[in-house]
């Protein structure tokens, strides 16, 4: 059973930043892999980033690669995601998630989701 919290979401103007944190609950976080979604308006929702269970390994979708990096905290069972050089097409709820195995657009475990606008 894993539990996740979403926070740092807001409004920001275009080329601007924000860090999103997320705490996890949950005996075996150290064993999950982490990542982070989300969902655009009127849109599914999409992957963003991963991190392996011990940090080691990072992924990100082609759109946020060089401007996003995903890291955690496994003494804490923290997940962030610091986002750099925001534009409008970010804007989404953006959710934590979790997953024994790997992270994707469906994983076991996500939480509430955070919204970010990007204003132009």
């Amino acid at each position: 059973q894993v539990q996740l919290e979403e926070s740092g979401g807001g409004l920001v103007q275009a080329g601007g930043s924000l860090t999103l944190s997320c705490t996890v609950s949950g005996r075996d976080f150290n064993n999950y892999a982490a990542g982070w979604l989300r969902q655009p308006p009127g849109k599914e929702r999409e992957f963003v980033a991963a991190i392996t269970s011990s940090g080691g390994t990072t992924y990100y979708t082609n759109s946020v690669e060089g401007r996003f990096t995903i890291s955690r905290d496994n003494a804490h069972n923290k997940v962030y995601l610091q986002m750099n050089s925001l534009k409008p097409e970010d804007t989404a709820v953006y959710f934590c998630a979790a997953d024994p195995r790997i992270v994707t657009a469906a994983p076991d475990y996500w939480g509430q989701g955070t919204q970010v606008t990007v204003s132009s």
